[in-house]
This record gives C-alpha cells, structure tokens and sequence, in this order.
C-alpha cells in the first residue's frame, strides 16, 4: 500500500529546479537558440548569455571569467581537474604521486585509481580521522617535488563534514603543489571565495543548487597547468571541446547566484537537520552519528544503525513515503558498505547500516517531524525481517 504523502529527504542525490532559474533558461530553448561559436547574430547573442554567466560565475567566486570552465557537470569536472592536472604535472615536471583521501566522491577516486593502474602514478590515502576530515598538517608531511595533485573534498556526499580546505590549500601552496577540492555538496549552502580557500581547482554541479542537470564548473586558476582530456574543439580555453549548452549555462549561473545570496541569508535549515541529529540517535538502539557533529554541511544528517542493511532500510522508509539514501551498494545480492564509511574505522556490523537524510528549500518542520516519529517503527520492522531471515 503506497503511502498517502511522499516525504523527500535525499536533496544532496538531487535538487528540484527552481522555477526562477527554469524562467532565465526558457529563451535559450527556442527565441535564442543560436550556436556560440557561430559569428552571425543569433550566435552573437548566445555567446553574450554564455560570457554573461561566466561573468556572474566568477563573480562570486572572486575570480576572473577566464578562470571559469563550463563543463557537463561535477564528475566531469573532477575528471578534469584530476586527470588534466595529472598529466601535465607528469609531463612538466616528471611528477607521479597523487595525494586524496579516502572519503572522496567516486568521480575523484576512480579517477585517481584509473590514473594509478593506466598511466604509472602512485596513489597515496590520506588519513582522516573518525569524522571523515583530513589533517591539513598530514597533507603537508606528504607533499614532495613528486607529487602531481592533491584532492580533498570540500563538504562530504554522503556523511556532511566540511574539510579545512583553506588550511589544506596554503600547504599546497607553499609547496607549488596544485590542490583540487570537490565543492559540489558545498556549493548550495557555504561561501566559495577561492583566494581564501586557497584552491587551484574547484569543481561545481548544477543539479545540487537547484540548477539543471548536465551542467557544471572547474574553476582553474590562471597558470595552473592543465592537460586538456576532451579535444575537438577551442571551446572552454580548448580544454573542453564541444558546442555550449546554453540554457544549460545561463541556469547554472541563475542558479549559483541565488543560492549563495539565499546561504548568505542563512536559509540553510540548520535548525531541522540539528533536530535529527539530535533525535535520530536516540529513537531507537544502536544508532550512531556520522561525519562531524557540528562542522558539517547545514542540511545534512547521516547515521548508521548497527546489524541492519541500510539497503532494506532505505526501501522501508521509501514504502513508508520517505525518500532517503545510503552509503552501501548492492553487488550482485551482497551489500557491502561504502569506501566512504569504511574510512571511518567502522565494524562492518556498523557499516552496512548506513543512511543519509538531507533537507532542501522545500522541506518544513512537519516532514522532519513526520519522519523522526515514524522512524523507530520502522527501524523494528526492518530489524524484525533480518531476525526472521536468519
């Protein structure tokens, strides 16, 4: 039986488009449908709606608008930023070491594990502490004339603590050592000025800031060196060939703008998450916080439940009617815990049961309340069913 109301709690998977941004999109769909790269005056006009948002772009970053590389999205930007900082440190400079830590989204870490075993670079974890965050201090012991890239993720996907990125950056940068950071997650609710955060890379998405999907930035600070990886073209500096989404890139830049004059204004919904930090713990036996209890992202409360699947778990509370996520994947039939939890030091009893709730502009108090009555329940009934399988 499906319940009356959906509840969505999985806003950092996906963000709903804001109506405002749909509205500065539409004449790019149809009126203003013209190539950038074209010279006559249809391309004229979009190549002014692209530049305007590179402009409000960089803008807000503190950077210049040649700084700004519109891309496909987060992924592609960490591809871009890892891979094409990788290989032209390589050919440089002879580095070969690439320094990340174990709690980074998989478009960094596949990607780093790919440079690993097909291009000879040596992939060295980061320690981090048991709330995911890495000593700025452990990355500057590490840093070597070898080392090609650092990365660290800003605000973390799936457990919300944010890294002390500046700190990180200006060991980086002493050391001439290009530091990337993954400030997808981050982006929607914290401050991005990349001269005080230090970065030299920083990647963005749309999709998480209420803006489109398929759309996203790298920004790369002036000299930093990087090796183009998709070629066809002189678009984006010739580093990222292909003809400009336009929509695309006029939403992001509508998108990013209001997001970060909304964070500025603290409608952040701090409140609620600390609601569920706070009660979640203490509905039902052995659940535990996860990330940092206090400097993580405002919207982002994650746990694990000890001797449950957080599979079966995220399937009961969407029947339930609230939509959730979880840091383990199921491989054929075999849950196994997320390289994420993992790096936390965790049992496996504890690992397997991992789940994510994070609120968005549209949530009220009512849907977290809704969900912390209703979750004990289901946690029993979850708990009930492995009793009864074994």
């Amino acid at each position: 039986m499906q319940p009356d109301t959906h509840v969505y709690l999985d806003y950092a998977a996906t963000t709903p488009l804001d109506h405002r941004v749909r509205a500065a999109m539409e004449p790019y769909f149809s009126d203003l449908f013209g190539n950038p790269s074209s010279l006559h005056f249809a391309g004229q006009k979009a190549e002014a709606a692209v530049e305007r948002s590179r402009q409000t772009v960089a803008d807000i970053l503190g950077c210049t608008p040649d700084e700004i590389i519109f891309t496909s999205g987060g992924t592609e930007s960490d591809n871009l930023a890892l891979r094409g900082a990788a290989l032209a440190a390589a050919r440089q400079r002879g580095a070969d070491r690439i320094l990340i830590s174990p709690v980074e989204h998989h478009a960094v870490l596949k990607t780093a594990e790919d440079l690993a075993e097909h291009f000879g670079f040596r992939l060295e974890m980061l320690p981090v502490d048991s709330f995911g965050r890495v000593d700025p201090d452990d990355v500057r012991k590490r840093l070597a004339p070898s080392t090609a890239v650092v990365s660290v993720i800003y605000g973390n996907n799936e457990i919300g603590t944010i890294n002390r990125v500046a700190e990180i950056g200006r060991a980086c940068r002493e050391n001439s050592t290009p530091f990337h950071t993954d400030a997808v997650q981050a982006a929607a609710h914290l401050p991005l000025p990349v001269e005080r955060l230090t970065v030299d890379l920083m990647s963005l998405g749309g999709h998480k800031l209420y803006g489109p999907k398929g759309i996203g930035v790298l920004y790369r600070r002036a000299g930093v060196p990087l090796h183009a990886v998709s070629t066809g073209g002189s678009q984006e500096g010739g580093l990222r060939a292909g003809t400009h989404s336009v929509p695309l890139i006029v939403g992001f830049a509508e998108a990013f703008r209001l997001a970060q004059d909304e964070a500025a204004r603290r409608l952040d919904g701090t409140d609620l998450r600390d609601l569920l930090l706070a009660h979640i713990p203490e509905s039902a036996p052995e659940i535990l916080v996860t990330g940092h209890p206090q400097e993580r992202l405002p919207n982002h409360a994650s746990f694990v439940v000890r001797n449950l699947d957080g599979n079966q778990l995220v399937a009961a509370l969407d029947r339930a009617g609230f939509a959730t996520s979880t840091g383990s994947a199921c491989k054929t039939g075999d849950p196994e815990p997320s390289d994420v939890i993992t790096a936390l030091g965790l049992t496996r009893d504890w690992s397997l049961g991992s789940l994510r709730v994070t609120l968005g502009r549209p949530t009220q108090r009512v849907d977290v309340e809704s969900f912390v009555e209703a979750f004990p329940r289901i946690v029993e009934a979850v708990r009930a069913l492995g009793r009864t399988a074994r």
